[in-house]
């Protein structure tokens, strides 16, 4: 469960890299005349960029919630043993994606290569080659061994704290994690220059609070499916739709995203999904069973749920990319994969956060799903959903107060966001 805790937002780390810093390259600084482009154009075709960037990433888990709604079918007629004969299946699939990933690396190895080869077969010395390919001017590259030592420390701290067994494992990696990252950060933002320093961590606290917030937890997943017999057909169902949204509110939003600031965008996204959430917590006081007894059970917990999840889908994404794009755009040459790196992890420590905070918030308020003895059937942990409403409540209160409050204080200060 600790390692868990600590490789999800190492995953998450690697797939931003990938899918990221990699299309820094794609985006043209001059244009086809040989002048260079104008800072809003700029700013707009990186913003489209990363856009493209995290549709790969959605893309994947379209293709996953496809898979799964194939996998869960029938899935309410099946005995636990079957069910987690199907878990098993997905997971060994799953270690196909490691092989995808590698093979992408290879074929990017070779594309690199290819056309270094085509621009010494126009005469190109070695020099320009590296210049043009490698966005290296001085010929050589040279590891920065601040990073890859902070880097490795980062690796061993996690991996030694998540096997020691400790107690409060998790709370010391993530405060030993967020030390590291943060002197990482400190080495890196010394290469910009005063005014981007200041806006790139104003971006960077802003979207890490919002991405910080607490969630009720599992307890609302299981309270879906055995109050409102969402079983994992339909929450695959309900992925899939997810996923698709988001991939076309990412379009939709493209130029939401470039021409906002990311305190502008964050609070947008603040108000709308505590909004959005509403109807969830109106069906644990019953809103389902009143909408479906006026319009003859058309609008009934499937119907919201699924309209909620078309609402909310498109704007999940939204608030990553403009922080993307300002690395991509502002970051130096040599340092952007290294910036996307370090700046990834940074951000997504806060999905550790968040998971802490949705520990503290279910020792507060206690959920409970029935768990019976696989020999007698006797319940050996009863079902207890009475403070599932205050968890959600109090789960949104705090997901909308504090980005806010932090949006105020940051703008503010000197590290307001201007773009």
């Amino acid at each position: 469960y600790v390692l868990s805790f600590l490789l999800a937002p190492v995953g998450y780390v690697i797939q931003d890299v990938v899918a990221d810093a990699m299309t820094v390259e794609a985006v043209p600084i001059v244009d086809e005349e040989g002048n260079p482009q104008d800072p809003a154009t700029l700013k707009l075709m990186h913003t489209t960029m990363q856009t493209l960037g995290r549709v790969a990433i959605i893309g994947g888990g379209v293709i996953v919630a496809a898979l799964n709604i194939y996998m869960f079918s029938g899935v309410s007629a099946l005995s636990a043993a079957q069910k987690a004969e199907i878990y098993t299946d997905i997971y060994l699939m799953a270690l196909f994606i490691p092989v995808v990933s590698v093979l992408g690396v290879i074929l990017g190895m070779v594309s690199v290569r290819r056309r270094a080869a085509n621009l010494r077969r126009e005469g190109l010395s070695e020099e320009e080659v590296r210049a043009a390919v490698y966005a290296q001017e001085d010929g050589e590259m040279k590891p920065n061994w601040v990073i890859l030592g902070g880097s490795l420390a980062f690796v061993a701290f996690t991996i030694a704290i998540g096997l020691a067994n400790v107690p409060f494992a998790k709370e010391v990696i993530f405060v030993g994690s967020m030390a590291i990252i943060v002197f990482l950060m400190t080495k890196l933002l010394a290469a910009l220059t005063p005014e981007g320093r200041r806006m790139l961590v104003g971006t960077a606290i802003i979207i890490w609070v919002y991405r910080a917030m607490p969630t009720p937890g599992p307890g609302q997943t299981w309270w879906f499916i055995d109050k409102l017999g969402f079983d994992q057909e339909f929450l695959s169902v309900l992925s899939l739709i997810s996923s698709g949204l988001t991939l076309a509110g990412m379009f939709i939003f493209r130029r939401f995203m470039a021409e906002k600031s990311i305190a502008y965008i964050v609070g947008f996204l603040t108000v709308t999904f505590t909004v959005i959430g509403l109807p969830i917590l109106g069906m644990f006081y019953g809103l389902h069973e009143w909408t479906a007894r006026m319009t003859g059970g058309i609008i009934n917990a499937h119907f919201i749920a699924v309209a909620d999840t078309a609402i909310e889908s498109p704007l999940q994404q939204i608030a990553m990319i403009p922080m993307l794009a300002w690395i991509a755009n502002n970051a130096p040459t040599h340092l952007k994969a290294t910036f996307f790196a370090v700046m990834a992890s940074f951000t997504n420590l806060a999905l550790s956060a968040s998971q802490l905070g949705t520990k503290y918030l279910n020792l507060i308020f206690t959920v409970t799903r029935e768990v019976k003895d696989r020999t007698t059937g006797a319940v050996k942990v009863p079902e207890d959903y009475s403070e599932l409403g205050w968890l959600m409540i109090a789960a949104m209160w705090i997901a909308l107060l504090l980005p806010l409050l932090t949006i105020v204080i940051v703008q503010r200060t000197r590290l307001r966001t201007t773009q």
